[in-house]
């Protein structure tokens, strides 16, 4: 009998020390999103399965010695679950930092990770990661290597501030980057239970136009965001211009998009064009698709998508049907 007891004690004792290790511990999490695809670009019609930036991650947070004050720490990495070789590697970086954070002062944050500008979408990318993707057609997209950011608090629950400075870190004789703050992004979020809007600008990051094919440029960025959930309805939209900072290209871009959400069911579609002052060539984006949820943190998906450059006179057409996992512990 004592040794039932003892022997129950201590089981009891490994698992409450076990829960409290997760609890106070990092974070392991990931997401498995991976689609069979039908792709016509034109001249080829494939099938292909794709991984859509399926990831694996770790973060945390745990507190100093000084009162109130938070470390944080993320390191997340892309995988790709169809064939397990990311451009040449196993793993790919993500978003990659380490920081601080206290409640009534914000985070500060350095790293590799997704600028304030892109980071302002928010959700109104309705095919995030697919062949819809607005990076398909709009500047601004950028994960950026040397970045460090500080992010206010959410002030009435409703309003944030984030700006980053990245430092070129060119050393040659007269070079020009060479500053604590090349290159800026910065942006202005407002969200509530039903409405997100945000305003952000990015100085001189290094990008290309979409609509220009000049190469990589500096880009100054101008991005405007809004979307609205009601009831069953969520529709958003997005309006950008995006500028060479050292020359005379200049794109401009909208989309609109929105979902009906119906028990399990979301039906969803999106529409963007870009337009280049320049060359005078047009790139738009459309798209339609479904999502039916298996759980809270499954579902399996269907769409269609277009994306067309009109002056180079190309069409990619996309078919595919698809699963997403998010996990986390």
């Amino acid at each position: 009998m004592k040794k039932c007891l003892s022997m129950f004690v201590f089981g009891g004792f490994v698992v409450t020390s076990i829960n409290a290790l997760a609890a106070d511990g990092p974070i392991l999490y990931g997401k498995a999103n991976v689609s069979y695809e039908n792709q016509d670009d034109g001249n080829s019609d494939t099938w292909k399965l794709q991984s859509n930036a399926s990831r694996l991650g770790v973060k945390g947070a745990f507190d100093t010695d000084l009162a109130g004050l938070e470390a944080i720490y993320k390191a997340e990495f892309e995988i790709s679950i169809d064939d397990g070789d990311k451009d040449g590697q196993t793993f790919s970086q993500r978003n990659i930092y380490g920081g601080f954070k206290q409640a009534n002062l914000g985070a500060l944050i350095a790293g590799k990770f997704d600028t304030p500008l892109k980071s302002a979408q928010g959700k109104v990318d309705q095919f995030n990661d697919l062949q819809a993707d607005i990076k398909n057609i709009m500047a601004g997209e950028n994960r950026t290597s040397n970045i460090v950011q500080y992010s206010s608090p959410r002030l009435f629950d409703a309003v944030g501030v984030s700006v980053a400075v990245i430092p070129g870190e060119e050393q040659s004789a007269g070079a020009e980057n060479d500053g604590p703050a090349d290159a800026v992004s910065s942006s202005f979020t407002f969200e509530n239970d039903r409405f997100y809007g945000s305003i952000a600008y990015d100085s001189d990051i290094d990008d290309s136009l979409e609509a220009d094919s000049s190469g990589d440029s500096r880009l100054n960025i101008l991005r405007t965001v809004g979307k609205v959930r009601l009831s069953n309805f969520e529709i958003g939209a997005v309006y950008q211009l995006a500028e060479e900072s050292d020359g005379p290209g200049e794109d401009t871009s909208y989309l609109v998009g929105g979902a009906v959400n119906l028990e399990r069911w979301k039906i969803k579609a999106q529409y963007g064009l870009t337009e280049a002052e320049t060359t005078n060539e047009e790139l738009t984006l459309l798209a339609l698709g479904f999502d039916y949820k298996l759980a809270s943190k499954s579902k399996v998906y269907a769409y269609v998508s277009q994306v067309e450059a009109d002056l180079a006179d190309s069409e990619d057409s996309t078919f595919g049907v698809g699963f997403e996992h998010k996990f986390s512990m």
